[in-house]
C-alpha cells in the first residue's frame, strides 16, 4: 500500500533509565510489546540492536547492545527509533498503519475535495482523524464505517454529513 522503504517512527528515546545504558522511552504505537517484533531499529545515522523492553510509566524501558553507560543513554535522548515500513506485520481487512493515512488527500462522498489527513488522535473511542481544509481550517471525524466509508492508498473518503 504505501512506499515499502518508508521509515516508520515507533519511539522514540526520552532520556537514561539507570546507570547501564537502558533508555526510557516515549512509544507511538500498541505498547511496549510491539517492539519485540523487532530486532534492529535505525537511531538516526546508527542502528541500535535490541537486547530486552519491558513496559513503564508512559511508556517502556529498553536495553540496546549499542548503549553501556548512563552517558551513551543521555547522548541519545531525543533520538527517533524507526523500522522500514516493509517491516511492519501485513494488515487484515478494514485494518490500516496511522503512518499510511498521514498526508493523504480526502474528498467529500459528493466528490469534492476536503484536504488532508494531518494528525490521528485516540481520546480512548477509538481513532478520529484530523483533516487541513485548504483555507486552513480543520475539522475531525470518528474513523469509522459511517463517516470514513472508503480509503486507500491514493486517498479517503468523507461522508459529507461529517464534514465541517
Amino acid at each position: 500500500m504505501a512506499n515499502a522503504d518508508r521509515p516508520v517512527t515507533l519511539a522514540a528515546i526520552a532520556g537514561a533509565h539507570g546507570v547501564r545504558g537502558e533508555v526510557r522511552l516515549k512509544l507511538f504505537g500498541e505498547g511496549a510489546d510491539t517492539l519485540r517484533a523487532f530486532s534492529v531499529f535505525a537511531a538516526g545515522d546508527r542502528n541500535l540492536t535490541l537486547k530486552s523492553v519491558r513496559p513503564a510509566n508512559q511508556g517502556a524501558v529498553a536495553t540496546f547492545a549499542e548503549i553501556t553507560d548512563r552517558s551513551g543513554a543521555e547522548a541519545l535522548r531525543g533520538t527517533v527509533l524507526t523500522v522500514p515500513r516493509s517491516a511492519l506485520p501485513p494488515l487484515g481487512e478494514g485494518e490500516y498503519y496511522h503512518h499510511d493515512l498521514l498526508g493523504l488527500p480526502c474528498v467529500s462522498t459528493d466528490g469534492s475535495a476536503v484536504g488532508e489527513v494531518v494528525a490521528i488522535d485516540n481520546f480512548g473511542a477509538g481513532d478520529i482523524l484530523e483533516i487541513a481544509k485548504p483555507d486552513g481550517k480543520r475539522f475531525m471525524v470518528p474513523m469509522n464505517d459511517k463517516a470514513v466509508p472508503a480509503w486507500t492508498a491514493d486517498g479517503v473518503t468523507i461522508a459529507a454529513a461529517f464534514i465541517e
